[in-house]
Formats: structure tokens, C-alpha cells, sequence
């Protein structure tokens, strides 16, 4: 046990919106299922690798906004696969209530505008929902690894940390230019919204100093960990500014 394989599955073009797979010895975990409409690319990368929408064992959705949670009921519908999610963005999933977005600089401001960030998506209960303190081992799925609350980016944000070094951290941080990917992608920056840099530093800082070596993101990437070293110690900047 204990070895993998990602798969980065392309939601948007040029890495601006990335949703990830695991392959393990006894079952893949889809980490992320991209906006509304993303079933058909998820398969797709699936199929590339010889795997089937089947063969997904666990559904991880990292934080509640739609380019993450967007096709979350669907996949679960298409894969039959149990969603595990963090019990702080639960009202979110359910769409009890509309999520608030703290911009991070002019393109977050920019993009809450367009009101693309705030569109309702098919609401889902979670079937597994994470406390905080609590974590999922996924040697089940012959994955040495685990999923763990990584509050920051939203109060309910979730990462996985996997043995060998990898991460995958949604939206704690991101990188490449305007909504992330494109280009500069190997440089890390803070997405366009983000509930609590302090918060995030914390988490960050501890994957790191736990050994993880490679960060997949929801935007851009991947990273290695010098890079988000460099990020943690701007964000620690930010916060003793303020």
C-alpha cells in the first residue's frame, strides 16, 4: 500500500479550474468535481488512464463554491460514490443559505460582479461530513493518506495529504494569473477570495512541516513546497499588517 497516481483533470482550459483523481491499489478518489456540466471531462480523464466513472470510490469536495462543489450531486448520482465534505460549509452544500466571499484583491472584487461565483448549483448532503479535529484515512482505497479539515479558505475547507509527499488543497492556495492557470502557474498567490489568510498560513504551514512536497490546486499548479513556503511567509506578512 501506499502508492498512487493524480490525475488532473482540466475543467477549464490552462489549468484555470482543476478537479483531481487518485488512483489507489483498491479504488480512485475524486477530489473536486468542477463546475456544473464537468461529469463529462471527469469521465473522460478517466477513460484516458483505462478507468470508468465506476471505478470512483469516495467523492472529496474541498470547500462549497461552485467550481468545486458545482457537479458534486451529479458524480455521486453517475458514480454511486459516498461525498465527504466538512461540516462548516454544509448550509452551502444544501444551499441553505448564500455564501459570503471575501476578495482577496481588484479581480475578486471584479469577478463577485459578474455574479458567476454566486449561481445556485444542484443542492447535495454530503454523505460523510468531517468535523473539525476529525480525519478520513483512505487506505480502504489502498491510498496512504488521509482527509483533514484545513479551515482558512472557507470555514469548511478540507485537503488531502498523501503519503510520498503529494497534496491536494482546493483553493488554500493557488497560482498563475487572474482566476489562477494560464500562465505563471509555478508562482503561488492567494485566490480571488479567502475567508481567513491567517488561517490559511496555519494550514499550509503545517502540511508542509509534515512533509508535503507537491501542492495541487483548484487553480493552477502544481507547486512545490519552497514555493509555498514563500507563500505562507507573505501571508504571515498580511496578517501582522493588519
Amino acid at each position: 500500500m501506499g502508492t498512487h497516481e493524480i490525475i488532473r483533470v482540466s475543467v477549464a482550459p490552462l489549468g484555470m479550474v482543476n478537479c483531481h483523481v487518485v488512483v489507489g491499489a483498491k479504488g480512485s478518489v475524486l477530489v473536486d468535481t468542477g463546475l456544473p456540466g464537468s461529469c463529462h471531462k471527469v469521465e473522460r480523464a478517466l477513460q484516458r488512464r483505462g478507468l470508468e466513472l465506476s471505478d470512483v470510490k469516495l467523492i472529496v469536495v474541498t470547500h462549497a463554491h461552485i467550481d468545486h462543489a458545482g457537479s458534486a450531486a451529479h458524480l455521486r448520482a453517475l458514480t454511486g460514490a459516498p461525498i465527504m465534505a466538512h461540516a462548516g460549509d454544509l448550509d452551502f452544500y444544501q444551499q441553505k443559505r448564500p455564501m459570503t466571499f471575501c476578495a482577496t484583491g481588484w479581480f475578486g472584487h471584479a469577478f463577485l460582479r459578474t455574479g458567476l461565483i454566486r449561481r445556485p448549483y444542484v443542492p447535495f448532503t454530503p454523505d460523510l461530513l468531517l468535523q473539525d479535529g476529525d480525519e478520513l484515512a483512505l487506505d480502504r482505497f489502498g491510498i496512504d493518506g488521509a482527509v483533514r479539515p484545513t479551515p482558512g479558505h472557507t470555514c469548511g475547507s478540507v485537503s488531502v495529504q498523501l503519503g510520498g509527499g503529494d497534496a491536494m488543497v482546493g483553493d488554500l492556495v493557488s497560482s498563475g494569473i487572474l482566476l489562477g492557470g494560464i500562465a505563471r502557474t509555478g508562482k503561488a498567490k492567494r485566490p480571488p477570495f479567502e475567508d481567513n489568510p491567517q488561517a490559511v498560513a496555519v494550514q499550509l504551514e503545517r502540511m508542509l512541516d509534515a512533509g508535503a512536497q507537491h501542492f495541487f490546486m483548484g487553480h493552477g499548479g502544481p507547486l512545490p513546497a519552497d514555493e509555498v513556503r514563500r507563500h505562507v511567509a507573505a501571508l504571515k506578512a498580511i496578517t501582522a499588517e493588519g
